[in-house]
């Protein structure tokens, strides 16, 4: 039995995650005011994304438990809609991204943090929040994926979400700074335009190698303990 029941959990990483949202949104950043707002950074989306699906995950917990012992074919429909709908935001958004958002800010942040966060940014942003955008999220994820089976889509299937994603949000960068004349990103301001292409093709191969191994985790935690009991009897 586990220490902390996994509703207990949830319930917590979504608090945790409407917390991180409120101070965020209530920093005073010159980056908020200009156009497209919190909503041009990659960082924001993923926080947004995250705290949905665990407020989704706490959901099916709730009607889980309004539901337990009940006849109604139409909730157990209702349910497994819900579940269908967590399981595929966790295969194609939650850890894909997640684990993109801090895969890739550590990255650059230890190389040379000017290219994605400045020093600047040290007087708007406390290190406790710098860590709740950019660090918790994996392990926060990582949990879930370890107390819930999840059901992953065909990989192809998935692969082909996750890159109407990636690709969606480099067209929305890229409108961006065709409005303002400014990348949301240090880093592509510094490049050429073809290193630029090469950049964005890069984050697109890594965010693909984040979803298929998110695949692969969800399997070894939830299949193969299956394997061995069946090998065992």
């Amino acid at each position: 039995m586990a220490l902390i029941p996994s509703q207990v959990l949830r319930v917590a990483i979504l608090l945790s995650y409407f917390s991180i949202l409120c101070h965020y949104k209530a920093l005073d950043m010159p980056a908020h005011q200009t156009y497209g707002g919190s909503w041009k950074f990659l960082t924001f989306i993923d926080l947004v994304i995250q705290a949905v699906f665990f407020g989704l995950c706490v959901l099916i917990d709730v009607s889980s438990l309004l539901t337990k012992g009940g006849d109604s074919r139409e909730q157990e429909r209702q349910l497994r809609k819900l579940i269908g709908l967590r399981d595929w935001m966790m295969a194609v958004l939650a850890f894909p991204v997640g684990a993109f958002v801090v895969f890739t800010f550590w990255s650059l942040y230890l190389y040379d943090r000017e290219l994605v966060y400045p020093k600047l940014l040290d007087n708007f942003i406390p290190q406790w929040l710098n860590h709740g955008m950019h660090t918790t999220v994996l392990p926060f994820i990582i949990i879930e994926m370890r107390t819930t089976h999840h059901r992953y889509p065909s990989r192809s299937w998935g692969l082909a979400a996750v890159c109407c994603f990636g690709v969606g949000y480099i067209l929305w960068t890229c409108w961006v700074h065709q409005v303002t004349g400014v990348w949301v990103y240090p880093v592509l301001e510094r490049i050429a335009p073809v290193a630029r292409v090469a950049f964005f093709s890069a984050m697109m191969a890594v965010i693909g190698v984040f979803y298929v191994l998110g695949e692969i985790l969800n399997s070894y935690i939830w299949e193969k303990p299956h394997t061995e009991k069946v090998k065992g009897e």
